[in-house]
């Protein structure tokens, strides 16, 4: 199994007008960071978690010529909105694309893509296979992925398991029956917005706390704000077996 971060940051503290700070300036790619997603590749397939307002460029800088499945981790626009981009993959294989995502996040499709969901469809529109997921596991391809359930504040938000690999975006708090999903995993990869505390995100030292709870042999770091600094200045205060995620990575996991 592969896993490819596809964006490690965060529309939270970014700027939205020039900036003249080290992390805007900066020459290490590292610091470039698109809306915090991820590929999974198992066998050749490979499922997106979220398609944020940068999924056409991620899928281009990738060069990502194979999508099977999207799953989502909430409704925030900055986890659904390039779904509009599917389509270049329906036309490449003249399929539907499926989609994996909870009550709320479908009823934010229907509202946000409403053209996509038409009695009565535009040609060219993106075809989509909506698959209604809960707090189980459920299978794609044969393949078992676990739901983690974790409060961004006191929205839920499904973090995913699949086999030794997990990965949480969003959280601020998760409960002691939900943890038990995470502890095992060889490789976790989990948000941390920044230093300072937030209301609906871990900050650092939440994210070391959990992670150091749950032990898994590595992890990473993402959903990372504009705010935390630049890659290599964030690097040097982890513990050994915490790294942090950056556009690009590539994580193999045996």
């Amino acid at each position: 199994m592969k896993i490819t971060v596809l964006g490690s940051g965060t529309s939270q503290g970014v700027p939205v007008i020039a900036c003249d700070c080290d992390v805007c300036h900066s020459t290490d790619p590292k610091d470039n960071r698109l809306r915090s997603s991820i590929m999974i590749t198992i066998n050749e397939h490979n499922y997106v978690i979220d398609s944020g307002p940068d999924f056409r460029q991620q899928m281009l800088r990738a060069q990502v010529h194979r999508l099977d499945a999207i799953l989502y981790t909430h409704e925030h626009k900055d986890h659904i909105a390039g779904m509009d981009d599917v389509r270049a993959f329906n036309y490449r294989t003249q399929q539907a694309m499926r989609v994996f995502c909870d009550n709320r996040v479908e009823e934010a499709l229907r509202r946000e893509f409403y053209y996509v969901f038409a009695s009565e469809r535009y040609p060219g529109v993106p075809n989509i296979e909506l698959n209604k997921i809960q707090n189980a596991p459920f299978e794609v391809d044969g393949y078992t992925f676990t739901p983690i359930e974790v409060q961004h504040y006191k929205l839920p938000v499904f973090g995913y398991r699949i086999h030794d690999f997990v990965y949480i975006t969003d959280a601020k708090t998760i409960s002691e029956s939900e943890k038990k999903k995470v502890k095992g995993a060889k490789v976790l990869i989990v948000n941390a917005l920044h230093r300072s505390p937030h209301l609906s995100h871990f900050n650092l030292e939440e994210a070391l706390a959990f992670i150091k709870e749950v032990k898994p042999e590595k992890a990473y770091l993402t959903h990372i704000s504009h705010l935390f600094g630049k890659h290599e200045e964030i690097l040097s205060e982890l513990p050994e077996n915490v790294s942090l995620c950056y556009d690009g990575l590539e994580i193999v996991i045996d």
